[in-house]
């Protein structure tokens, strides 16, 4: 897999000492665990502001965060100063089953030395946003593929069972797997 765009330091560097890939906190796991076992049925709203800056570069706004920038690519018309949606969408799908192994990880007691994940999704674009080619096909991707290169210190059949595991539990997966209710409105 390629390296990582950015440098990681910190708490997500991996240790001269130890060559793994820093964990997260244990206890701060295991109060997380206890409160959503406490509470099974708690739900999060999470929120987005999206502002058109003009052409098609948005900044998103969560929570008091830097925005978060997306564009085009200039095939589809932006100044590629940023992913565009799908590719941004690719890339939450990717970290959130990253968080998952590495969450589940630590909770097995397994040290990661390595994770990176490749994604890469199909979908059909002529419809140019419904200005295009507005003839039957599925609209959005309709295959994504996430390689997963991990390596710990446990068989590769227990990283192939904590794969399967995260799968299962990873809420953005889960987003792409099954349909969402969705409300558009105006206001």
């Amino acid at each position: 897999m390629s390296e990582p765009a950015t440098a990681l330091t910190g708490c997500l560097a991996p240790t001269a000492e130890t060559s793994c890939l820093a964990p997260i906190s244990k206890e701060g796991l295991e109060d997380l665990i206890a409160k959503g076992k406490a509470d099974p049925k708690a739900v999060k709203t999470l929120k987005c502001k999206t502002v058109a800056e003009g052409r098609f570069r948005h900044a998103n706004y969560i929570r008091n965060l830097e925005p978060y920038i997306v564009d085009e690519p200039p095939g589809l018309l932006g100044d590629d100063t940023a992913p565009n949606p799908s590719e941004a969408s690719l890339a939450a799908l990717g970290s959130c089953v990253a968080v998952g192994l590495h969450a589940n990880a630590i909770a097995r007691g397994i040290t990661i030395r390595k994770l990176e994940l490749e994604l890469e999704g199909d979908l059909n674009i002529t419809a140019v946003w419904g200005t295009g080619d507005v003839s039957e096909k599925p609209v959005g991707f309709t295959d994504v593929r996430i390689k997963v290169d991990m390596e710990a210190d446990c068989p590769q059949e227990e990283i192939d069972a904590l794969i399967t595991h995260v799968s299962q539990w990873s809420p953005v997966f889960n987003t792409f797997a099954r349909p969402v209710n969705m409300v558009v409105e105006s206001v």
